[in-house]
């Protein structure tokens, strides 16, 4: 009879969203093969801000068999259907970038050829006429549909979420460590992490180690130097402060962000409160400015002092690296713009449980999920970069610089295929799909030059059939949802936090 292995010892230093994200996810899918120690400091607090995502969590919290209502509760979350962009391609102005699909598309071509071809035609609906989650966003109304008809994510308090996974994972069988890390042992023959070292000289060995310290990237970097890859010549903007006000009206389900003469802003309804922020480049508008842009403009009655936080854009070259893995911003940076930073940690995380060994670590495991992930992380690059190169503003030296840059190759050919032909392809299983880009691009002003001949192939009255009954469709629809904010009340309405 064959001996079993001894458990794997998987060490994640740091908590918050990534460290028990990760922790819960391990510890639910892996269970007795696996002994999972996080190690947090309650004297390190966290970023936090974490508070819009995107559908893939819906996914994620589904694998790991949480009950929707339960996590939403414990999180004072409400829906997201998209995100509305203000003063992006010029002021006064926005769109919306929603989830989900527009139209119907055949198999040939995408939606859009065929609503370009009902413009040659006389049809003058604009585009977001044939997109379900954007006409529910728009009127505030918000409903769980058959079929998952209805594409969704969550604005939610990150703090809260780890507090919950926290619960979960410790249920699950991870031991929690309280400790400042001191340093980091390497073994000297190998060169792989032997242990954390903590303050009062406590080890804790390991076999595999999970970087979640954030942007100090102790381990990854501050040990194993992996190298990092800044992006800022492409995003420039380098801060954000973030505050915490009282909710003054029902929440809306998406998430709002409005382009200022340096950056943008956002502001994201939870049940609870309001979280606000402020993104900016500090070449471009001083720490001072942007504060009393942040605090001029928010509403109901601050809860918090603002938070201050500096960032540098970009990827770590080497996000697995000898017995290491770098999840969340130890891993690198995608500004918030569209709310993909929890994101990164699922998608990393998954990728762990994947590729974890049986054995000793396989360098053809590091080399495939740091290709998969470092090609997330440019891909989501180039949607980002997309926001700021296409505008016509001119109206500062921000976006005189943004408009004026040099851009990635990937992305300039996406931009100028959909300019020049109407198409646009998915790639590698990339994160934001064609309706994405599609919206984007056509919100920032870039609009096709053709379509495909598929679309002509349609008859005039079959083409009006077709978009008629499509938008009937969605209004109907629509017509028929609840508000979002008694959605809410009556699916998961939590209870309002007591007084500190």
């Amino acid at each position: 009879m064959t001996a079993s292995p001894l458990p794997r010892r998987i060490v994640i230093a740091g908590g918050g969203t990534a460290g028990w994200m990760t922790a819960a996810a391990l510890a639910r899918t892996l269970g007795p093969v696996a002994q999972v120690t996080l190690v947090e400091s309650e004297q390190i607090g966290t970023i936090g801000v974490g508070e819009s995502t995107i559908p893939p969590l819906v996914t994620y919290n589904r694998l790991l068999g949480i009950n929707e209502a339960e996590f939403m509760r414990a999180t004072q979350a409400t829906f997201k259907l998209g995100i509305n962009f203000e003063n992006w391609r010029v002021q006064g102005e926005n769109y919306f970038h929603s989830f989900g699909g527009t139209g119907k598309d055949h198999w040939s071509a995408g939606f859009q050829h065929f609503w370009l071809n009902g413009l040659e035609r006389g049809h003058t609906e604009p585009y977001g006429e044939y997109c379900l989650e954007l006409k529910a966003a728009e009127a505030g109304k918000f409903a769980h549909l058959p079929d998952d008809r209805m594409n969704y994510a969550y604005q939610l308090d990150s703090a809260l979420y780890a507090r919950f996974l926290r619960a979960m994972a410790e249920a699950d069988g991870t031991t929690r460590i309280e400790g400042k890390i001191a340093h980091v042992e390497l073994d000297g023959e190998s060169g792989d992490i032997a242990a954390l070292v903590l303050e009062g000289d406590r080890r804790i060995e390991g076999d595999l180690f999970i970087d979640c310290t954030g942007f100090r990237a102790l381990l990854i970097e501050g040990a194993l130097r992996a190298g990092y890859d800044d992006w800022t010549h492409w995003l420039p903007c380098d801060s954000a402060i973030a505050i915490q006000t009282s909710s003054v009206r029902p929440p809306v389900p998406y998430t709002r962000a409005i382009a200022h003469e340096a950056g943008w802003q956002w502001r994201i309804p939870l049940q609870h409160r309001q979280g606000n922020g402020v993104v900016y480049c500090s070449d471009y508008l001083s720490h001072e400015a942007a504060l009393e842009k942040l605090l001029s403009t928010v509403e109901g009655e601050k809860l918090v002092k603002p938070n201050h936080i500096r960032f540098r854009t970009g990827a770590r070259r080497k996000q697995w690296h000898r017995n290491c893995v770098a999840v969340g911003l130890s891993g690198g940076f995608m500004e918030p713009l569209e709310s993909t930073s929890i994101h990164l940690i699922q998608r990393a995380i998954l990728r762990i449980v994947r590729m974890l060994p049986a054995g000793p670590i396989s360098s053809r495991d590091i080399a495939e999920f740091n290709d998969q992930q470092f090609t997330d992380m440019e891909q989501i690059r180039d949607f980002l970069v997309l926001h700021y190169k296409a505008t016509d503003r001119r109206d500062t030296p921000f976006w005189r610089h943004c408009a004026s840059m040099a851009i990635p190759a990937s992305l300039e050919q996406k931009i100028e295929l959909f300019r020049e032909t109407g198409r646009v392809f998915r790639k590698n299983e990339e994160l934001f799909a064609e309706n994405s880009w599609v919206q984007v691009m056509m919100g920032q002003g870039i609009n096709p030059a053709s379509h495909h001949p598929v679309a002509a192939k349609l008859r005039d009255e079959e083409l009006a059939h077709l978009l008629g009954t499509l938008r009937e469709q969605v209004s109907r629809t629509v017509a028929a949802l609840p508000s979002h904010g008694d959605y809410v009340a009556r699916y998961c309405c939590a209870e309002v936090p007591a007084a500190a």
